[in-house]
């Protein structure tokens, strides 16, 4: 498990009221996950501090940027996620932890949790929901074998399609082992989630799992010019 004091030294500028929220659910999917060592805690924390900018963004925000309309079918990219639906891109986009997208994987995860997130997409960005899908994509796909070997890179590729942001997931990967080299606890046994059975082998997602924070960000950059606008229309005459 993490702690209050551990969590804030691996994401200092975690606010106290999100710290509050989300704190037991993160420890919850720790426990559930097989987070049970330094290194996997440490990996996992650094690529939630990175995904989520410190657990500020639980869901993509939506411009549409163009990046984000290739997620609306017809297109290869919305095949691949699963999309086939209009409107499916919006519906779909990233939520949670670690941004899940698509189709695709809202049934896939959904479906291994026992929740209709294809049906309630929106669940994906509630607390409890959002560590669990993090975790259950963690575990599934093989990440704590690499971050037992320390192979951060590559557990980069596998979530987020590339090495988008690796200066700063790598900076908190740091800060998260530094957090955790004193007094680590690991998380007693645990039972999975009620149908998040692991399979005997990693399954790669058809697509990644996320566009992550750097989404977040474009979508951020795109509505500057609309605010700076508004602001210019509105300002009063004198």
């Amino acid at each position: 498990m993490i702690t209050q004091a551990q969590l804030h030294q691996a994401m200092p500028r975690l606010s106290p009221s999100l710290m509050a929220l989300y704190l037991p659910c993160l420890n919850a999917a720790l426990q559930a996950y097989g987070f049970d060592t330094v290194l996997r805690t440490a990996a996992f924390t650094a690529q939630l501090a990175h995904e989520s900018a410190e657990f500020r963004f639980m869901e993509e925000l939506w411009g549409p940027i163009a990046a984000q309309l290739r997620y609306e079918p017809p297109g290869d990219l919305a095949a691949r996620l699963g999309n086939t639906q209009p409107g499916d891109g919006k519906r779909f986009k990233g939520r949670g932890a670690l941004q899940i997208t698509g189709r695709f994987n809202y049934k896939k995860y959904g479906d291994l949790l026992g929740i209709d997130l294809v049906g309630e997409p929106q669940r994906a960005a509630q607390a409890d929901v959002a560590f669990a899908t993090a975790g259950l994509f963690w575990k599934t796909n093989g990440l704590n074998e690499l971050a037992d070997a320390e192979q951060f890179v590559t557990i980069t590729r596998r979530i987020n399609g590339g090495t988008n942001g690796l200066a700063d997931r790598q900076r908190y990967y740091a800060l998260a082992k530094a957090a955790l080299a004193n007094g680590f606890v690991p998380n007693p046994p645990a039972a999975l989630s009620r149908g998040a059975s692991s399979p005997a082998a990693p399954v790669l997602p058809n697509e990644p799992l996320t566009r992550g924070f750097e989404a977040i960000a474009e979508a951020l950059k795109a509505a500057a010019p609309r605010r700076a606008s508004r602001r210019r229309i509105d300002k009063p005459a004198v």
